[in-house]
């Protein structure tokens, strides 16, 4: 290095520096703070006095601190919808509109498949309360347990032994086949009864369920034994139809032409050629109209009953199973043309002898103010029963704002069903595959899987048991479905106003159960009751359609805003400022505590370097003086004034120059001529 640039280094080392190459962190800090637009932070360095100073300090940090809280807020909040509502009248599509009979099947046709086990559950009956038919409301003696069973030895009560436990006793039952007492292993699971008692019961009925082994059992108690006996023949009765072929099964139950009595859709007649047949496991045959099988989906114009679908349905009291379905009517439900009619879950009732009205509003509502709890079903023997009525059409936004999927490819469930997809599609197939995979058959209300059976006695013994468990895990939620289901993004749900009538009125019956039992002379050969029919509207109140539809409440662009307002209200901050804090604070923070670092492993070394040397003979020579220990760089007059004076020597004091010296000699003693300069004249 030459000696001016050294002399350079030398007088920039000792001069004071400031900024961001300051050599301490408190210098930094203190150079930033008189020099940033903060204001808080120059107050803290420039106030005078200590209490200003921890004034402004805590003022500065509770800005800071409001900051970050509002901030956080705003980033919590991003992922968050906004909800508009339009209301405006147009031509609206009628739905899909399917109706059941309660009873799926006439008796006279399943009678014969089911005469076995009919027969022992009038025995059951005749042993628990003295009598197979209820003929009066006193309750006789019962009859001995032996006496009921006469001739054949029963097979459904081996299959499944129906039990009555006495009041207090938990471990000892007795068996209706045997009517021995007998001791009773396994959990018990006791059943809430729908029937309400005045009273309660000291009898408790129940059955018992082993697993393949029958080393596993639970018992199944109910406080009321109608419960315990329905539930028994519904076990058995779903056994005996799952071995029985679909187009048999077609064939047992209503047709068309017998359900449908009169049609009106709109002010025009129509037939049982516009409804589409629907096979249902537990309701038989029902009949949709206006499915999506349809060449067109019919439209209506204009609002009110008249303008709606009109039907009159024949419920024929007289072919009902008596230990199946207690209650008379049918079933309907209103669902989208591509959905499933979970008419099971959701369908409402319709009375006989009744006219059920059933309006409809539509509203395009977003799938969060979607509320299960409003589907509501008509139950029999209300005499009037309005609840609050929605067409609920939902569109909800996707990730990131909920995880709703679009058509359910991205649920690892496969969709059993041939329709759209829901979350109740979705939690019924996740029980059926998993009944399939633990019981190795499938069960006989839901549909079947591919390469599965319907499970029943002959190959799946115990099959019960497996399914009483499972079902007990899927309420539990133990099975994992409810976890992995997801709801839709899109879907409509009809919410239904409901009402009823006396229909036919006493002064009409007469004329009008003549004139339907001639036009249905064909089909129905007996004349007509009031109690074998049931009249069904079903219309859109009004066409003023209100939509209410899900937005995103923020956008990227917003967000920065709002960022800009928290620092400009609470820190009199902009971008910049942020861009400087980090800078200050990440950059050259890091960069300062780095050289300090390497600085101090620099000395460490260097230290270590000169302990490993050794140390030669001390003498003294010239160059061990520290007065003679001259520098290769010439010290300035400030640094040459910070020198130390050499220990115990006399710094020799500066002599007199010479002046002989100053005086210029010539090189040459003649000058040539023609160098030599002219004289001034």
């Amino acid at each position: 290095m030459a000696p001016g640039e050294k002399i350079k280094a030398k007088i920039k080392k000792n001069l004071p520096v400031t900024g961001p190459q300051a050599p301490t962190l408190r210098e930094l800090m203190r150079w930033y703070c008189l020099n940033t637009n903060t204001h808080g932070c120059r107050r803290i360095v420039v106030s005078r006095g200590r209490l200003r100073r921890l004034l402004w300090i805590l003022f500065t940090l509770t800005a800071v601190a409001l900051i970050f809280w509002q901030c956080a807020l705003l980033v919590l909040s991003f992922y968050t919808v906004s909800v508009s509502i339009k209301v405006h009248f147009q031509k609206l599509d009628f739905p899909a509109v399917t109706v059941c009979n309660i009873n799926p099947y006439k008796y006279s046709a399943v009678r014969p498949l089911l005469a076995d086990l009919e027969q022992e559950t009038r025995a059951a009956l005749k042993t628990l309360y003295g009598f197979s038919e209820i003929e009066s409301r006193q309750r006789r003696e019962a009859e001995p347990w032996s006496a009921a069973w006469e001739g054949a030895q029963p097979k459904f009560l081996n299959l499944i032994p129906l039990m009555a436990f006495r009041e207090g006793e938990t471990r000892r039952a007795t068996d209706f086949l045997t009517g021995r007492k007998r001791k009773v292993s396994g959990k018990i699971i006791h059943k809430a009864s729908d029937v309400v008692h005045a009273q309660e019961s000291k009898e408790v009925v129940g059955f018992q369920l082993c697993s393949n082994d029958t080393s596993n059992c639970a018992v199944y108690t109910f406080s009321s034994g109608v419960n315990a006996i329905q539930e028994w023949y519904k076990l058995h009765y779903m056994n005996i139809m799952a071995q029985v072929p679909l187009e048999k099964k077609i064939n047992m139950s209503y047709s068309a032409q017998e359900l449908l009595v009169t049609c009106f859709f709109d002010g025009v007649s129509c037939d049982a050629r516009n409804f589409t047949l629907f096979h249902h496991p537990m309701y038989g045959n029902c009949y949709t109209f206006n499915n999506k099988e349809n060449e067109t989906i019919h439209s209506t114009s204009m609002g009110g009953s008249e303008y709606g679908l009109q039907v009159i349905l024949y419920i024929n009291e007289e072919e009902y199973n008596p230990f199946l379905v207690s209650s008379t009517g049918a079933k309907v439900i209103v669902h989208r043309q591509d959905e499933y009619p979970f008419i099971e879950d959701v369908g409402t009732e319709v009375e006989t002898a009744m006219a059920t009205s059933i309006g409809m509003h539509l509203v395009v509502v977003p799938l969060g103010s979607q509320v299960e709890a409003s589907r509501k079903q008509l139950r029999p023997g209300l005499v009037g029963s309005i609840t609050p009525d929605l067409e609920t059409e939902s569109f909800k936004l996707g990730e990131p704002y909920s995880q709703c999927t679009e058509d359910g490819s991205d649920v690892p469930i496969k969709n059993i069903y041939n329709a759209v997809y829901s979350l109740q599609i979705c939690l019924h197939s996740c029980f059926q595959t998993k009944m399939v995979e633990r019981c190795g058959c499938a069960q006989y209300s839901q549909p079947l899987p591919p390469a599965a059976n319907y499970c029943n006695y002959q190959q799946h013994p115990n099959w019960m048991y497996c399914y009483y468990e499972l079902h007990q895990a899927f309420v539990r939620e133990q099975l994992g479905c409810q976890s992995v289901c997801r709801e839709a993004c899109s879907f409509k749900e009809w919410t239904l106003t409901t009402s009823l009538a006396q229909w036919p009125s006493v002064v009409s019956e007469k004329w009008l159960l003549r004139v339907l039992t001639w036009d249905q002379g064909q089909q129905i050969k007996k004349k007509l009751n009031k109690t074998d029919l049931a009249k069904l509207l079903i219309f859109y109140k009004d066409l003023n359609q209100r939509s209410i539809m899900e937005s995103p409440a923020n956008s990227v662009e917003m967000l920065l805003s709002n960022f800009g307002g928290q620092l400009g209200l609470w820190m009199s901050c902009s971008v910049v400022c942020v861009i400087e804090i980090i800078e200050v604070f990440f950059i050259d923070s890091l960069s300062i505590v780095a050289r300090q670092q390497w600085q101090k492993t620099r000395k460490w070394w260097a230290q270590r370097q000169a302990s490993s040397v050794p140390q030669a003979a001390h003498g003294h020579r010239g160059r061990d003086n520290p007065v003679l220990d001259l520098d290769d760089d010439p010290p300035t007059f400030t640094s040459a004034l910070r020198l130390p004076p050499a220990p115990g020597a006399q710094v020799p004091g500066t002599p007199p120059p010479t002046y002989n010296t100053l005086h210029l000699e010539r090189a040459f003693s003649n000058q040539l001529t023609d160098t030599q300069v002219p004289a001034e004249s």
